[in-house]
């Protein structure tokens, strides 16, 4: 009959023999790691270039500041989990590194959120004094909670890792979350009040708007906190809270940094939303251009505030096409880019005859948006 029992071989070293918990904890920082490798090479390029702009505003040193902080960071915390030779002793001398540098991450990621939901809101006071009470209260409790961490009592070789001494530690991670839950939320109200003005699918919105990265953001940091306050650890020496603490500030950095990149135009003040209100209302000077498209052909269409539109089809014939309005008939505009161009004088009646003759014609790049 067949022998069935096994030999053992020689015991395996304790940075070998972990626990099933631990052991996921280090795989699950090996994705990390690599997550934060992979963002900073993809966006070096369009580091590059916003680097090369002249201008200095708050949102663009912050990027950069994260750009350089998050990796820097998470390098140093992965050479003290996974070297061997890490005493414990230098662990305890090092484990609130990762809290204090992480609350600063999170910190400056809030930051953003701040400058650029207030940006969007038109520099509303009624929306940056929510969101800076939130903002200044993260700042207090991450800094109160980092004095009650303390050294997972792993054994030599293990790992050096920061875990909490109380439950209530979790508030560390439980107000950024608020601040990022009212960033998501404000973000989604603006974006669907936009549709009033300017209709478009859901999908080009969220794409247009960042919302899949505001959401991205929430729901990683949900996801942390289901780990701090519902998963029971077995003991002292099971990281199982903070497993998902390093991926969750990363990721949070990530996508705050694309938040940045999505911005349009100017960094200045926080940026601008793609739909204002300047959208909705005109000087009484200027002319709004829009396309259409016509039975015969695509139509530039000028619309003053105190008179009814003038339509100029773009015909592909050749042939000038005159104006739809009888008072404008006699102008021709020659659409060739952005500028100023001069009108017949003959065709602008006395009543509107106030400054500079002529019409400025600004062409949408953003149009694509509307088309059905």
């Amino acid at each position: 009959m067949a022998d069935n029992s096994t030999n053992s071989g020689p015991p395996l070293p304790d940075s070998l023999n972990l626990p099933p918990h631990l052991s996921a904890h280090k795989y699950f920082f090996v994705c990390t790691l690599t997550v934060a490798a992979w963002d900073t090479l993809v966006l070096s390029p369009r580091s590059y270039r916003l680097l090369r702009t002249k201008e200095w505003p708050l949102l663009k040193i912050a990027f950069h500041f994260l750009r350089v902080f998050m990796p820097v960071e998470f390098t140093i915390v992965g050479v003290a989990f996974f070297d061997t030779k890490w005493s414990l002793d230098s662990c305890h001398k090092f484990f609130l590194f990762e809290p204090i540098c992480t609350a600063i991450l999170l910190a400056v990621c809030s930051l953003v959120h701040v400058v650029r939901i207030h940006a969007i809101y038109e520099k509303s006071r009624a929306i940056l004094t929510p969101m800076g009470v939130l903002l200044g209260l993260q700042i207090v409790l991450t800094a109160i909670c980092c004095a009650f961490f303390r050294t997972t009592p792993v054994k030599e070789g293990q790992g050096c890792i920061a875990s909490p001494k109380h439950n209530w530690v979790g508030l560390y991670w439980v107000a950024p979350t608020a601040l990022y839950t009212a960033s998501f939320l404000l973000a989604l109200n603006r974006s669907f009040r936009s549709l009033q003005v300017k209709p478009i699918s859901y999908w080009k919105l969220m794409l247009r708007d960042g919302l899949n990265l505001y959401g991205a953001i929430w729901i990683v940091n949900m996801v942390n906190m289901l780990f701090w306050f519902i998963i029971t650890p077995t003991g002292p020496e099971d990281p199982i809270r903070t497993i998902v603490t390093s991926m969750a500030a990363v990721l949070t950095t990530s996508m705050t940094l694309r938040i940045i990149l999505s911005v349009r135009g100017s960094l200045a003040k926080g940026g601008s939303f793609a739909v204002s209100s300047a959208h909705s209302q005109s000087h009484p000077s200027t002319h709004v251009i829009s396309g259409q498209r016509s039975v015969g052909g695509p139509v530039l269409s000028l619309q003053q505030p105190s008179q009814g539109p003038y339509n100029v089809p773009l015909g592909s014939d050749g042939k000038a096409n005159d104006w739809t309005d009888d008072k404008a008939s006699d102008a021709i505009v020659e659409a060739k880019g952005e500028g100023v161009y001069p009108v017949d004088a003959a065709s602008i009646p006395p009543e509107l005859d106030e400054g500079p003759r002529g019409v400025k014609v600004t062409i949408d790049t953003e149009i694509d948006y509307g088309r059905k």
